[in-house]
């Protein structure tokens, strides 16, 4: 439930000019104004499922959305009902909308959505409810062009550089035939985002997150909850920390408390994450997270 110093779960990944939001609780657009990020640009927002704590802010970002002069689409995904939900809210509502939204339902796992060097895969996560992660993975970059290589092998610089930079073979001043290979540093890993919440432990999400450079996941309650946690179909924070481990990730973020820890008490929470995965954060509202390169 909300609380007067936390809003419910939701997360916005900004990525070069492309915002993509990952729920969107009552109170979404609240933090979002106040991040001075133009989020009215955001391309896609996807639902992990249906709980009213997780979907009812997206009726008033879908119309302040209206506001500003935007013609590319808004993409939402989300296991079933989702169309629904926005559907009939736009009805009940009578939104003015100017602007298209494509509403796409998540029936099994894979890639459903793309573009410009990067993917977001959908997985299963089991709740009381259908739901689903996301991982965002990026392609593989191109290795570093070594510029002074390129002069001492007599590379002009211009379209050449380019063609070696895009792979290609080239002639130099000798008219002798200079590799990409040899300017060009091997290919650097992309950047992996992963999100997880309203879920039992499920060894499956190892696999799905594995490698992520960060995974906000569920921590929702501590070790003597557990039963509870069970019960309700969600971890607890040293569940979510044994997950990163077993990934190989390099950052946790918990997210998504109970609401019987105060600010204060969330201590808690952090302290039995870190004794599984030492490299674990808590999330506060807006905070901004860096999600460097590796090297």
């Amino acid at each position: 439930m909300p609380l007067p110093y936390r809003h419910l779960t939701s997360v916005l990944l900004r990525r070069d000019g492309d915002l993509f939001l990952f729920d969107g609780g009552e109170g979404t657009q609240v933090s979002l104004r106040r991040l001075n990020l133009k989020w009215k640009k955001i391309n896609a927002i996807f639902v992990s499922h249906t709980h009213a704590d997780h979907v009812t802010g997206l009726p008033g970002i879908l119309m302040l959305s209206s506001q500003v002069d935007r013609s590319e689409p808004l993409y939402i995904f989300g296991p079933p009902k989702i169309a629904e939900y926005i559907e009939t809210s736009r009805k009940v509502l009578d939104m003015y909308i100017n602007y298209p939204i494509v509403v796409q339902e998540i029936t099994g796992p894979g890639v459903i959505y793309d573009g410009d060097g990067f993917y977001v895969r959908a997985f299963p996560l089991e709740h009381t409810k259908t739901c689903v992660g996301y991982a965002l993975e990026e392609l593989d970059r191109p290795g570093e062009f070594n510029p002074e290589e390129a002069v001492r092998l007599k590379i002009p610089k211009g379209p050449l550089w380019g063609k070696l930079q895009r792979g290609e073979s080239v002639l130099n001043e000798d008219g002798i035939e200079i590799k990409a290979e040899q300017v060009v540093g091997k290919n650097r890993s992309g950047r992996k985002f992963s999100f997880v919440t309203d879920t039992l432990y499920l060894p499956s999400i190892v696999q799905e997150v594995k490698g992520s450079d960060l995974l906000i996941c569920e921590g929702m309650f501590s070790d003597d909850c557990q039963d509870q946690a069970k019960e309700k179909k969600h971890m607890t924070s040293r569940q979510a920390a044994s997950i990163a481990r077993d990934a190989c990730v390099s950052r946790l973020a918990l997210i998504h408390y109970s609401p019987r820890y105060n600010d204060k008490e969330l201590d808690l929470l952090l302290r039995q994450a870190r004794q599984v995965f030492p490299n674990a954060q808590l999330t506060r509202d807006r905070m901004r997270i860096e999600i460097p390169y590796a090297e």
